[in-house]
């Protein structure tokens, strides 16, 4: 895996490279539910307790990374914080549910050596699978390392095969300092300039970015298709932000759903600032990685009044935008603190990423000029 060799610094070297693998698995999991090719129907959906959805792909990517990651690293070494619980799977109305998410970890699982890493060596029971979603309990804090998972971000977009990612990242004392992104429905298909030697015909569907803090690059890489390894050579490049920093050029990314998100305070912003295109409404932190790879300059988030925002929503995104070279900021021009548990407290006004200093001046700008004024 020579891009995340290359793009670690020698301290997150494993974390990192973990972490690229344990994603691709979990999006070549994803991808063969939304194909139908293992377990249940994709749009077998399940309500939470707040309303949001939740299906099989969810739990059985958190039982599958929280596995890996405890194997890799030493369950007792390990904290994970993750947005899903077992609860709904340990009631006794939920057998053919459970046994949904255990076949589907266990084929995942059995992939493991064409991802480099090691499975178990047989499969695992249902109580190993809910100890695996419930050990994803951490709190997360300013001190020691936690791992961040959000198994499958945007679940509405997976269900309706449109944009979702799978974001895994790690904190060290209150910094994320490793993130990995996989975009099972992001192209990964460009134009390739100094990597000629990597075959066309692999850059399919799909991709995984992913960064460590410091190194000053991001990189991607393909999803693993067909009969191809991830040890396949060559397979990553480095991805940079625009250098677009003229707003009418510009364009902006924010959420779908306008239930957390105030789109007509965007679109006050974006007015202020001069932004001429619509803007783009995706699905989960491939917001962050339009930015990261230069598809997009612009990535507003102003939530409504009472939602409080969730590290696992951003930790990834975040520290591969600012390492391809962007800028991520509360509204106030403030870096996010993923310091204080599971919310983004102290958040003020709401988030905002650029592709470059430029325009994010701009746009906290107009935030602040036009802040007596919005209705949020």
């Amino acid at each position: 895996m020579e891009g995340a060799d290359a793009s670690a610094s020698h301290k997150y070297a494993k974390e990192l490279q973990v972490g690229v693998r344990v994603v691709q698995m979990a999006c070549s999991l994803c991808q063969k539910l939304q194909k139908g090719s293992v377990g249940p129907s994709p749009d077998h959906v399940v309500s939470k307790d707040d309303d949001s959805p939740v299906t099989v792909a969810d739990w059985s990517v958190q039982a599958m990374i929280s596995w890996m990651l405890s194997e890799s690293f030493g369950r007792e070494n390990i904290s994970i914080v993750a947005e899903e619980d077992a609860q709904t799977l340990s009631d006794d109305s939920a057998t053919s549910l459970l046994a949904s998410v255990v076949a589907t970890v266990n084929e995942t699982l059995a992939m493991a050596p064409r991802f480099g890493l090691k499975g178990p060596t047989k499969p695992l029971g249902g109580s190993e699978i809910l100890d695996s979603i419930n050990r994803c309990n951490s709190t997360g804090g300013p001190v020691g390392r936690h791992w961040v998972l959000d198994p499958v971000d945007g679940t509405l977009g997976f269900v309706r095969g449109d944009q979702y990612a799978v974001a895994l990242a790690l904190i060290e004392n209150g910094q994320v300092v490793v993130g990995v992104l996989g975009c099972p429905n992001y192209s990964s298909k460009r134009k390739l300039v100094n990597n000629s030697s990597v075959r066309s015909d692999l850059w399919q569907e799909g991709c995984v970015m992913y960064t460590s803090k410091g190194s000053g690059q991001a990189w991607m890489q393909p999803l693993v298709q067909g009969h191809w390894s991830l040890e396949w050579p060559n397979s990553a490049s480095v991805i940079r932000v625009s250098s677009i920093d003229n707003p009418v050029m510009a364009t902006f990314c924010e959420p779908v759903e306008k239930t957390n998100s105030n789109h007509s305070y965007s679109a006050g912003i974006a007015h202020r600032v001069g932004l001429r295109k619509q803007p783009l409404r995706v699905y989960s932190m491939v917001k962050y990685a339009a930015i990261a790879r230069g598809d997009a300059e612009i990535y507003m988030k102003f939530a409504k009044a009472g939602y409080k925002e969730k590290i696992w929503d951003h930790a990834a995104g975040v520290v591969i935008v600012e390492e391809a070279g962007g800028v991520v900021t509360d509204a106030g021009g403030r870096p996010l603190d993923f310091s204080k548990g599971v919310y983004l407290e102290g958040l003020d006004r709401g988030i905002v990423a650029c592709s470059g200093v430029n325009l994010h001046e701009k746009i906290i700008g107009a935030v602040y000029a036009s802040w007596d004024s919005s209705h949020l």
